[in-house]
């Protein structure tokens, strides 16, 4: 009786699984996932941070842009997916922390995704009277997998270690509007941010890494109109004092920017009218009321355009 024998074939199934590791700030992890995407991700275990920007350049050193700014710098697991990496692109991180000192991560380029593969081994159908079915041992499956797989890429040559630079304190400095005010050391920058938001109404906002820009507060002017020195409808102007003649009243009107206009020294009459063409023009006017010699109203009135 002749013995076939059939040796089992076996058939590859080598899926693709992607394995990573975030980096923990300021480094990170940039993978490219191909048609002009790359994901950058990190592990963040500070807990000052106040800023996180993502950058992006087609230089490693320089012409660096943010392309986007994480909404909470704080959480623990965090990344973002540019779908715009299109041709020879570098990525760094501006990170700022709540002291106000920032840090520009090194730039990276993305990393292809790493690929491990696996042996599954399928016998084939058939009606034979008898199969001999070969052991596969895990030596025999890396021999295979060295066989059809694609030679792994050249790794990059490894950096050499930077011995730190001990830099001078970095000085920040304090504008308000365009004119510069006082310099502050970084180690300094948080107690006197402190001190303008809890003593005035001011302000405090970071104009960029190592310019801090005071904002004044200016109160919102409230207008009400006075009951003493006031405008009708036909533009006239109305000093109506219930008291004069008892006492003694002096009124001063002034333009809207405080340049004097003319004054009355001496209000005997309960109510007056001042003829509108006085004021030269329509628009808004001052007046100190004086009463007895001490100011009694600081007011202001306006006269409609028709006149």
């Amino acid at each position: 009786m002749i013995i076939r024998r059939l040796l089992l074939c076996f058939c590859f199934c080598v899926p693709g699984i992607f394995v990573s590791a975030q980096d923990t700030l300021p480094n990170f992890t940039v993978v490219s996932k191909g048609n002009g995407r790359a994901i950058i991700s990190w592990t963040n275990t500070m807990k000052d941070v106040k800023q996180i920007s993502i950058q992006r350049s087609a230089d490693s050193t320089k012409n660096f842009k943010s392309i986007m700014s994480v909404a909470d710098p704080e959480l623990p697991q965090n990344g973002f997916s540019d779908t715009k990496a299109l041709g020879v692109v570098y990525y760094r991180l501006f990170i700022v922390r709540d002291s106000g000192v920032y840090i520009f991560s090194r730039s990276k380029k993305p990393a292809a995704e790493i690929i491990q593969k696996t042996v599954t081994p399928i016998a084939p159908a058939g009606d034979s009277k008898q199969v001999q079915i070969v052991p596969t041992t895990e030596a025999k499956v890396n021999e295979i997998n060295s066989k059809t797989a694609e030679p792994a890429p050249t790794p990059p040559p490894a950096e050499k270690p930077v011995a730190p630079v001990v830099k001078p304190e970095r000085q920040v400095m304090i504008m308000r509007n365009d004119s510069l005010i006082s310099k502050v050391g970084e180690r300094s920058l948080r107690r006197f941010r402190d001190s303008i938001v809890t003593k005035t109404k001011d302000t405090v906002v970071f104009k960029s890494a190592d310019t801090v820009v005071i904002k004044t507060f200016v109160p919102k002017e409230v207008y009400k109109a006075s009951k003493w020195v006031y405008t009708e409808k036909d533009g006239n102007v109305v000093i109506a004092l219930p008291e004069a003649g008892t006492r003694e009243y002096h009124v001063k009107f002034f333009e809207d920017n405080n340049d004097p206009l003319f004054e009355i020294k001496q209000v005997k009459e309960k109510y007056l009218l001042l003829e509108k063409a006085n004021f030269l023009h329509a628009g808004w006017f001052r007046f100190e009321l004086f009463e007895d010699g001490k100011l009694k109203e600081k007011q202001k009135f306006f006269i409609p355009k028709e006149f």
